[in-house]
């Protein structure tokens, strides 16, 4: 009795046994996190903060935990820094496919190289560029694919693309124009927002009707400091069946923010600031929760990507390395006081030096530089070509134009009218001196593209003055800058248009910068630069 009892307990504990070592993969999977990885404006900073290398070592040690990971960029990837600029982004191309990205979106600087050098660099990327709201306004299509399913196991998780409308003219606006200037490109913008809600409402709408158990947004957005209406947040007031944005182009570390959609449902969202500060790491548990957090205390290195980057490096070191001048005063695009950024919203040291760069060199009355133009700080010491490109990396050429009093008093106040949010086309000047008064609210009118139309009340900007004299609103000036601005209209400055243009794109950027170091500072940045918040040529009323 014993034994027979004995007997038919093992052969219960065997059949368990067996039945335990052929439990079907799917069984196995409800047990493990599906991961979402994400980086977004790095700016070809690939040996910032963590670091590409890290980023492709921390992918590699989580497969070993779970199969289930996808890591994506929410654009801004290729351009930011000489080593993109002079691979016109194919550098950094190569790495993301050497780490292994599985989605990617272009944000607004995707495009600084073209629109055919874009469409190249689409083909080059491994896992290719998505972007739901990017429109040939001719054929009425999608130029990109608008999302892409992943299936992990049972689960089907569709990841979607949007681009900020803000791109066409945070980017050069003539890339996305025929040779007429008619835009052929279209970003689904209009002045309420309500044209980008609904292509994205659309496509949310599409991959739900094929049954995917997740949707996440890949975006390029941002939440302060840009257009409100573009923003990521209000895409989630305004959309339903989005679980979690994942977002960029504002730069802003956000590890969780909660918005509630059109039905009062939470959305995620989520950001990791730039330059790979962080790294983003979205988690669906088993149970089908989901979080986001940002991971910044990564140490191993991936010796195959540390290779490539220092391959791509090698490329350029003889140029790059070359010695341009010596600098005893740090320029700077930040408030001494509180390390913010301040060349997007006030006078610094580093855009007086380069708007005296245009004005003394292109010979004119008056120069101007965008704040968004400036990128880095060029600290004490001897500096380099490598320098001048990462302050300077978007390789603008310049222009020079005769215009008016008036519209020179429309471009400053289009570029205070955000004030005191940062503005990209915020105006940093040479050779004249203004004012804003930020108690008088703006009354600068745009178009849905952003772009300036006219001022329907009272001016910021005042007391406008020339060399010491008071603008001449009917008088002519010579102005120089780049052609960004003065000839295509970026940040939306369209008041230029038909200008006579007095000297056309003989000269970059970086060969007006060096020229004026060289042959008009003796090759040394000196004490008229000393004070970080510039020479007074900014005042504000606040």
């Amino acid at each position: 009795m014993h034994i027979y009892q004995l007997k038919i307990r093992q052969l219960f504990l065997a059949l368990l046994t067996f039945c335990f070592i052929f439990i079907p993969n799917s069984a196995w999977a409800i047990q493990k996190d599906i991961i979402i990885l994400y980086t977004n404006d790095v700016h070809c900073g690939i040996e910032d903060n963590l670091g590409y290398t890290k980023l492709a070592q921390y992918k590699e040690d989580l497969q070993q935990n779970t199969p289930y990971i996808a890591l994506v960029d929410a654009g801004d990837a290729i351009q930011g820094s000489p080593i993109g600029k002079l691979s016109t982004g194919e550098a950094i191309i190569n790495i993301m496919n050497d780490i292994g990205y599985d989605f990617a979106i272009p944000g607004n600087h995707e495009f600084d190289y073209g629109m055919d050098r874009f469409l190249i660099l689409n083909d080059k990327l491994s896992c290719g560029y998505y972007s739901s709201n990017l429109v040939n306004t001719i054929t009425g299509k999608n130029l990109l694919p608008a999302y892409k399913i992943f299936q992990f196991d049972d689960k089907k998780i569709a990841l979607i693309g949007v681009t900020t409308p803000e791109t066409l003219n945070s980017s050069t606006p003539a890339y996305f124009q025929d040779d007429k200037g008619n835009f052929i490109y279209s970003f689904n913008e209009d002045a309420t927002g309500k044209k980008l809600y609904t292509n994205i409402q659309n496509t949310v709408d599409t991959v739900q009707k094929l049954g995917v158990d997740y949707v996440f947004l890949v975006a390029h957005l941002g939440m302060n400091g840009i257009t409100s209406r573009w923003s990521s947040l209000a895409v989630a007031q305004n959309t339903q069946g989005i679980d979690a944005i994942i977002d960029g182009h504002s730069h802003e570390v956000i590890p969780t923010f909660i918005a509630k959609n059109k039905q009062g449902k939470n959305v995620l969202i989520t950001q990791t600031g730039t330059k790979l500060q962080n790294i983003g790491k979205l988690t669906i548990t088993p149970q089908g929760e989901i979080s986001t957090e940002l991971i910044n205390d990564l140490t191993k290195t991936n010796q195959k990507t540390t290779d490539l980057i220092n391959e791509e490096k090698n490329k350029y070191a003889p140029l790059l390395n070359q010695i341009i001048g010596t600098n005893t005063v740090k320029l700077t695009t930040n408030d001494p006081n509180t390390n913010t950024r301040l060349v997007r919203n006030g006078e610094t040291n580093l855009g007086d030096f380069v708007t005296d760069t245009y004005r003394i060199v292109l010979n004119t009355d008056v120069a101007i530089c965008n704040g968004g133009a400036i990128r880095n700080e060029l600290p004490i010491g001897d500096f380099s070509y490598n320098d001048i490109l990462t302050t300077f990396p978007f390789g603008n050429m310049c222009v020079v134009l005769e215009i008016t009093g008036q519209q020179l008093l429309d471009a400053l106040e289009m570029g205070a009218s955000r004030y005191p949010e940062e503005f990209g086309g915020f105006m940093q000047i040479s050779g004249a001196t203004y004012t804003i008064n930020s108690k008088i609210p703006s009354s600068v009118i745009t178009d849905e593209k952003g772009n300036f139309i006219k001022v329907d009340g009272a001016y910021r900007v005042q007391n406008v003055k020339i060399n010491g004299k008071d603008l001449d609103l009917n008088k002519k000036y010579t102005i120089g800058g780049t052609s960004y601005i003065l000839k295509f209209a970026g940040n939306g400055m369209t008041m230029f248009k038909d200008s006579p243009i007095l000297q056309n794109e003989e000269l970059s950027e970086t060969d007006v910068i060096i020229e004026y170091i060289q042959n008009y500072l003796n090759a040394t940045i000196g004490n008229e630069y000393a004070n970080p918040y510039g020479q007074n040529r900014i005042t504000i009323i606040k």
